[in-house]
C-alpha cells in the first residue's frame, strides 16, 4: 500500500517528539551555536593545514576555497528537493522524508530541529571529506574548508529566517523564498542560502511574494 503523499500543516509552536528512546529524542535535537562552532572550526585548521602542509600556491588554495562554497550551494539545493522532499510513495520512504525533514515543515518554529544532529553531521562530513580527498588528494584540504564553511552560513541563514523578522535590505529576499517553501508551496524555492539553482532549474516561485509577509 502506498503512503500518501498529504499536505503537512505548519504549527507556529512547540515541538515533535520522534523517538520513543530518550537518548535518541534527545540526539535529534541541537543547539545551532554546536554545529556552526564545530564546521568553521574545522574549516579554519583544514584551511590552514593546506597553507602550511600541502604544496598547493596561495592562489590555488583561494581558488579551491570558492569552488568549495560554491559546490555546497548546489548540494544545498540537490537534498533539499532529492532527498528531503523525496516522494513518499512507500511507508519506509514516508517515515525517512519526515524524520529528516517533514517534522520541519510541521514544526518549522522549532529552533532546535533547525540544523543537522551533531553527531549525523560529524559523520557525513567525514564521509564527504574522505571522498572529496580521493578524488583530489590534497587540494580537498582547500576545497573542503569551502565546503563546510558554505555550511555553516546555510545553517546561519537558515536559523535567521526562522527566529528572526526580515532585515530591511537585500537579504529580505531569502526570508520571502523561504517562507513561500513553508507556507505556499513545498515544492518549490528549495535553495536557502541562496536561489541560483532555483532559477538555473526552474524552481523558483512565480506568485506574489508579498502575499507571505504575513508568515515571516
Amino acid at each position: 500500500m502506498e503512503a500518501k503523499n498529504t499536505k503537512i500543516r505548519p504549527k507556529n509552536s512547540g515541538s515533535k517528539q520522534l523517538f520513543d528512546n530518550p537518548i535518541l529524542e534527545k540526539l535529534s535535537h541541537t543547539h545551532i551555536a554546536i554545529p556552526v562552532s564545530m564546521f568553521f572550526v574545522a574549516g579554519f585548521v583544514l584551511g590552514y593545514y593546506a597553507f602550511t602542509h600541502t604544496e598547493l600556491a596561495n592562489w590555488a588554495i583561494g581558488m579551491l576555497f570558492i569552488v568549495g562554497a560554491i559546490t555546497f550551494t548546489f548540494i544545498e539545493y540537490w537534498v533539499h528537493r532529492s532527498v528531503y522532499h523525496i516522494e513518499p510513495t512507500t511507508e519506509a520512504r514516508a517515515k525517512f522524508q519526515y524524520i529528516a525533514h517533514g517534522v520541519h515543515h510541521e514544526y518549522p518554529k522549532d529552533k532546535t530541529r533547525l540544523a543537522m544532529p551533531p553527531i549525523v553531521a560529524v559523520i557525513v562530513a567525514v564521509t564527504l571529506f574522505s571522498v572529496f580527498f580521493v578524488l583530489m588528494g590534497e587540494a580537498a584540504y582547500a576545497f573542503f574548508p569551502g565546503f563546510i564553511w558554505g555550511y555553516a552560513a546555510y545553517l546561519l541563514v537558515h536559523y535567521s529566517v526562522h527566529a528572526y523578522a526580515p532585515p530591511k535590505n537585500f537579504m529580505k529576499q531569502l526570508w520571502i523564498n523561504h517562507a513561500v517553501h513553508h507556507y505556499k508551496d513545498g515544492n518549490a524555492v528549495f535553495g536557502v542560502s541562496s536561489p541560483i539553482w532555483d532559477y538555473v532549474f526552474g524552481t523558483m516561485a512565480t506568485m506574489d511574494k508579498s502575499k507571505v509577509s504575513e508568515n515571516l
